[in-house]
């Protein structure tokens, strides 16, 4: 394929043919027509995101509109529905979608589903998506579309912009070593998610930055991953412990790891926080309920699905990027004290 001249946009034309078909079945694939073959369609999103294809914002499908002709309804795409946090999540986009007058039409990212044709066929507003891979086909199909995105602490890097927001995570990790520090604790495990996760990432070297500097170098921070997953993250915190029994506060990357952790420390018989402090990340309804009650660093859940719709009105209001939103909004964590930290056992 001949180079395309500097400044010139990709055209329908070069998706065309770069996946060896035909410019009225890529348009179909970004109406998301329903009669493409699963292979064209996959070859048409791989497409799109090797020349970077993407077309502004316009009417799709035949869904509801009121009567400026402006969509009702908004996407919001999540990996999962389970657990405290999502639920927080989607009370925060429910209760501002309402305030403007929208419906919330919940669509679940299955990895190898084609729910991207689903979303391309409803006339939406814009689509919301949270804890999801934008470098994925089908949002690179989204963004080819021309349909507004604003994402929720994405899993990688969104493309440039790209509108997000999130939490301050690093600010956030750094807020956990620096409590558990003042408590005297030097030996230090953390249970992180995923280790590509951008979100958790942040956590952990915004724990490591602190420790290191507060103390010069002699604090000692042992990382072992537990997937943001209760199981996982009791198997996480035995393999932390096996490999440094000597570890005095634990700091899980999210709180329903958090109760991972006391499950295994409750299994070697050790007690919290007389033996191990413990501090979370999320502020769950969780931990107020567990005993001890957890320590954590709390983030605004409710009002980031409320901040990522107001982006999303004001990218839907937009005309040619006038008053575009940030590329990337950040919303404050903050320490909750409870019972789950305490000062160091030297005993």
């Amino acid at each position: 394929m001949p180079p395309r001249p500097a400044g010139t946009r990709p055209t329908l034309s070069l998706v065309a043919e770069t996946a060896g078909t035909s410019v009225p079945t890529v348009s179909k694939v970004l109406r998301g027509g329903t009669d493409v073959s699963a292979e064209t369609r996959a070859r048409v999103m791989e497409a799109v995101r090797a020349v970077g294809y993407t077309r502004r914002a316009q009417g799709r499908g035949e869904g509801a509109r009121d009567e400026t002709g402006r969509s009702q309804v908004l996407d919001l795409v999540v990996t999962h529905f389970e657990g405290s946090w999502a639920n927080l999540l989607i009370a925060g986009v429910g209760r501002e979608a309402a305030a403007a007058g929208l419906d919330v039409v919940l669509t679940l990212a299955e990895p190898q589903g084609d729910w991207v044709s689903r979303v391309l066929r409803r006339r939406t507003l814009g689509v919301v998506g949270t804890l999801v891979d934008p470098a994925s086909p089908q949002f690179g199909a989204l963004f080819a579309a021309g349909v507004p995105v604003v994402l929720i602490d994405p899993m990688t890097t969104p493309p440039a912009g790209v509108t997000s927001v999130g939490v301050a995570n690093w600010e956030g990790g750094r807020m956990a070593a620096e409590h558990l520090l003042s408590l005297g604790h030097e030996r230090l495990g953390v249970v992180a998610g995923h280790a590509r996760h951008l979100f958790s990432r942040a956590r952990v070297d915004g724990f490591r930055g602190a420790a290191d500097t507060e103390t010069g170098g002699r604090a000692t921070v042992t990382v072992t991953y537990g997937g943001w997953n209760r199981a996982k993250a009791t198997a996480a915190t035995h393999t932390l412990l096996d490999e440094d029994p000597g570890v005095t506060a634990v700091f899980a990357c999210a709180d329903s790891m958090a109760l991972g952790v006391y499950d295994a420390l409750a299994e070697r018989g050790l007690r919290v926080p007389d033996d191990i402090s413990v501090i979370g990340f999320d502020d769950l309804p969780e931990a107020q309920y567990i005993t001890p009650g957890l320590t954590t660093v709390r983030q605004p859940s409710t009002e980031l699905g409320a901040a990522a719709v107001k982006l999303l009105l004001d990218l839907s209001r937009g005309e040619d990027g006038a008053s575009r939103p940030p590329a990337r909004m950040k919303l404050a964590t903050e320490l909750v004290v409870r019972a789950s930290t305490g000062p160091v056992s030297h005993g």
